[in-house]
């Protein structure tokens, strides 16, 4: 019998540890890329997943984004949302010229 609810015991502290080091932080990681999504606007500076910077030009619906790369200004290419990695807000980029 002390074998059993030994055993239980365990098995309720290995979920509780996988919830707080596993499940939690994807969520939590989950929720900030959604937010940052749902906040992409025309004029952000975005990194992409394969590494190129770019700006977005056009946001034509829920899922799709034009974003232009180079200083030559003709290479606009639509992409999926989830192709962004990163997003830089010019207001973020003045802020961070003026902190220097």
């Amino acid at each position: 019998m002390d074998s059993s609810i030994s055993l239980i015991i365990w098995v309720v502290v290995l979920f509780v540890f996988m919830y707080f080091f596993m499940i939690r932080p994807q969520q939590k990681e989950q929720k900030q890329k959604t937010a940052m999504m749902s906040s992409l606007a025309v004029g952000d500076t975005v990194l992409t997943t394969s590494g190129f910077y770019g700006v977005i030009i056009s946001i034509p619906d829920d899922t799709t984004v034009i974003v232009e790369f180079g200083s030559d200004k003709h290479c606009r290419i639509p992409m999926t949302k989830n192709a962004i990695a990163q997003v830089e807000k010019p207001e973020d980029a003045v802020k961070a010229t003026d902190a220097k």
